[in-house]
């Protein structure tokens, strides 16, 4: 099964957190990465496992570059049943009211057309010490992407 991580990033920080993430599955699995600006939403295969890294900007929104893939899979409204995903949000709880909902927004829209949500929903504090690669890493260990089967 190929693991493909779609990234949506303002500042980089999201692409280096999807970095960490192949980095650390590349040694037992087949992985791709992409900016979400440059990922055509009907490339979404079932068969493969979906990472979403995704930051928040201004006022608890998607970053811009994520934008046009979200627009596609709201105009396209495909059916993404079987599709599994995993989510790793970015940011900063200092905005209590939209902390982290960059992937809140990725979740919702993924499990909303029928996408299936696994592992825990990573929410990185960029308030904490705690390097975002670093949490990236150990969440990414955690996930259960050896036991699910192709569609």
């Amino acid at each position: 099964m190929r693991v493909v991580i779609l990234f949506g990033t303002e500042m980089g920080t999201a692409e280096r957190t999807a970095e960490a993430v192949a980095d650390v599955l590349a040694a037992s699995h087949d992985v791709a990465i992409y900016d979400m600006s440059d990922f055509d939403a009907d490339d979404l295969d079932i068969r493969d496992f979906h990472i979403v890294v995704c930051s928040t900007y201004g006022s608890g929104d998607l970053p811009t570059g994520a934008e046009p893939f979200f627009a596609q899979l709201d105009d396209r409204l495909p059916d993404l049943t079987g599709l599994r995903f995993a989510v790793f949000g970015l940011g900063d709880s200092v905005y209590d009211d939209t902390f982290n909902r960059g992937g809140e927004i990725c979740a919702e829209k993924f499990a909303g057309l029928g996408a299936t949500q696994v592992g825990e929903h990573a929410r990185y504090d960029a308030s904490t010490p705690i390097r975002p690669r670093d949490q990236a890493v150990e969440w990414a260990r955690t996930l259960p992407i050896g036991t699910l089967t192709s569609a």
